[in-house]
C-alpha cells in the first residue's frame, strides 16, 4: 500500500473528460494496482479512481495510469508533503455475518432459486484477490460467478467486477458471467452492474429456508 499525500491536479480521460483542480489530496496505490484519489470527505468513495489491471508510470512530477481500453489518469504533483509504503501482508478476506453465511449455504444448495438452471461447481472458488461465493454452470455449461450479500451495495458490484476479470483469465472459464445476489440491492448498485453486464437477483431469505408468511406471526 502507497500513501501519497500531494497538492495535485488530476484529469481523466476516457468515456469521458474529468478534471480536478489544484488541492491537497491523498492518493492510495494498492497492491493489485488500483489507484484512488481522495479527499478530506465524501466518506469512502474516492473523487477519481482507476480498477486494476492498469499501468502506472512515474515521471517527475506526474503520474499516468492507463487502463488495457485506453482511459487515462494524469496525476500532476504540484507539492508533495507525504509519501509512505507499508506492505499489508496477506488479507484473510471478509468474515460474512450469520445471515450473509446462510444465504449463501442456502444458495449453493439450490442454486436454481436464483431464477435459472444452475449447477454448483464450487462455493468459495479460489481467485487471486479472493474467493468468490458460488462458482455454477448454466444450462448451456457456461460459467457463471455469484456473489452474495445480505445488502447489495456498488462495493459489492465492483468486488463482483474484479472477481470476473480474474475468472475471464482462465481459459477453462472463459467467459464468465455474473450475478449479484442480495436481500434488498440499492438502485445505484442495480445501475451499476447494468452497466457491467451483472444480473442482480433479490432473494427471500425465509422463502429460502422454508417459511411461510403466515408463519412468521407471533400471534
Amino acid at each position: 500500500m502507497r500513501l501519497l499525500i500531494a497538492r495535485c491536479t488530476v484529469d481523466y480521460n476516457g468515456r469521458l473528460d474529468a478534471h480536478l483542480p489544484e488541492a491537497v489530496r491523498l492518493i492510495m496505490v494498492k497492491a493489485d494496482g488500483s489507484v484512488m484519489v481522495h479527499a478530506d470527505g465524501g466518506a469512502y468513495k474516492p473523487l477519481n479512481w482507476m480498477n486494476p489491471p492498469n499501468r502506472i508510470i512515474e515521471s517527475t512530477g506526474t503520474w499516468t495510469v492507463t487502463s488495457p481500453k485506453g482511459e487515462t489518469l494524469t496525476i500532476t504533483l504540484h507539492e508533495v508533503l507525504a509519501d509512505h509504503r507499508h506492505d499489508l501482508g496477506q488479507d484473510p478476506g471478509l468474515v460474512k455475518d450469520g445471515v450473509e453465511a446462510h444465504l449463501q449455504e442456502l444458495l449453493a444448495a439450490d442454486p436454481s432459486t436464483l431464477g435459472e438452471a444452475l449447477l454448483l461447481v464450487r462455493r468459495e472458488y479460489p481467485t487471486d484477490i479472493g474467493p468468490v461465493d458460488l462458482l455454477c454452470r448454466d444450462a448451456a455449461g457456461r460459467a457463471v460467478a455469484v456473489e452474495i450479500k445480505r445488502r447489495g451495495e456498488i462495493d459489492g458490484v465492483e468486488q463482483l467486477t474484479r472477481y470476473l476479470d480474474r475468472l475471464n483469465r482462465d481459459p477453462s472459464l472463459k467467459p464468465v458471467r455474473g450475478i449479484f445476489a442480495a436481500q434488498q440491492i440499492k438502485a445505484q448498485a442495480k445501475v451499476l452492474a447494468a452497466d457491467r453486464g451483472i444480473v442482480c437477483v433479490e432473494v427471500d431469505y425465509d422463502e429460502l429456508r422454508g417459511i411461510e408468511r403466515d408463519q412468521l406471526s407471533l400471534f
